[in-house]
């Protein structure tokens, strides 16, 4: 899918955005739009925001943030950061193809690393692993994790899903090496996507692959369509399965799953990580390891 993308440079205002209602209350994105052109982004209503489709508009053409590095050092550098956690990736994969060239988010994780401010990053991409040296840095100095991505490991489902994304057994060879070199990450079983990816062998598969790839942590996420990327779904869908379609139309009244729904998925994924020896982290996935911890786990 990236080789039809269309990058356009823009300059940012700003670097960080303040994030409230999730565990963290700052965010980063280099980029804005996304090659990997999952069907179930979340990310895909951003662009509903700014005129732009939700479905073309956001897998072809990506805005790169030539200035986010130096605007990033600036707004660290005020006496009032208060060094919180950043998370990275949280709109748009920071490691999609384009930062191979243009480094922005290895730039962003050095300036974080250099003020002693924490990250969270979040990605798909298996380029993460170019960035071993500045991320096993940041943990070091700040607190640092790398949370893979996981839908499925099925290449067909992984395919239809996912198209422009490496694949997902790669990903956990990458994670892996992560964790050898130091730096603290694991799974986002997310989403999970009702009637498509719960069932208990495709759940199952993920779990096991994540502890034999040495994951620290695993958790589990139950699709969610709010405007925008529900639109889009509920088009894939109808084209791809219709009798799926009618089903999501009752199940998604609003943008989450029901309860009972969502609940069921946590403790199905919940047994199998006690069955695989992963300890689940619910509360603190995004919470990077501070400093001490770090070199515990790196058996320093």
């Amino acid at each position: 899918m990236s080789h039809h993308a269309k990058y356009m440079d823009i300059e940012s205002k700003s670097a960080l955005n303040r994030v409230r209602g999730m565990g963290f209350r700052w965010s980063l994105n280099p980029f804005r739009g996304c090659v990997h052109g999952c069907h179930y982004c979340f990310a895909r209503r951003y662009n509903a925001f700014h005129d732009l489709n939700a479905s073309e508009d956001f897998s072809g053409l990506v805005f790169v943030k030539t200035n986010i590095v130096d605007v990033l050092r600036a707004e660290l550098s005020r006496p009032s950061w208060p060094r919180d956690v950043v998370a990275i990736g949280t709109a748009t994969d920071p490691y999609q193809p384009i930062e191979g060239a243009r480094r922005l988010t290895r730039g962003c994780i050095e300036a974080l690393a250099e003020r002693r401010t924490p990250l969270q990053l979040v990605t798909k991409g298996t380029m993460v692993q170019r960035d071993v040296d500045v991320l096993a840095d940041a943990c070091r100095r700040a607190g640092a994790s790398v949370s893979f991505s996981i839908t499925t490991l099925d290449p067909d489902l992984w395919r239809d899903l996912e198209p422009g994304t490496p694949p997902p057994w790669k990903r956990l060879q990458v994670m892996e090496r992560l964790v050898t070199a130091g730096v603290r990450a694991g799974v986002l079983l997310a989403p999970v996507v009702p009637g498509i990816t719960d069932s208990h062998e495709s759940l199952a598969a993920v779990v096991e692959a994540a502890a034999a790839h040495g994951a620290h942590y695993l958790h589990p996420n139950v699709l969610h369509l709010q405007p925008g990327t529900r639109e889009h779904f509920m088009d894939y869908l109808s084209s791809r399965n219709p009798r799926l379609h009618s089903a999501y139309q009752r199940l998604y009244v609003e943008p989450f799953a029901p309860t009972t729904l969502r609940r069921d998925v946590e403790d199905r994924v919940s047994e199998l990580m006690d069955a695989h020896g992963l300890k689940e982290r619910r509360h603190d996935w995004w919470q990077p390891a501070q400093p001490a911890q770090q070199l515990a786990l790196a058996g320093v």
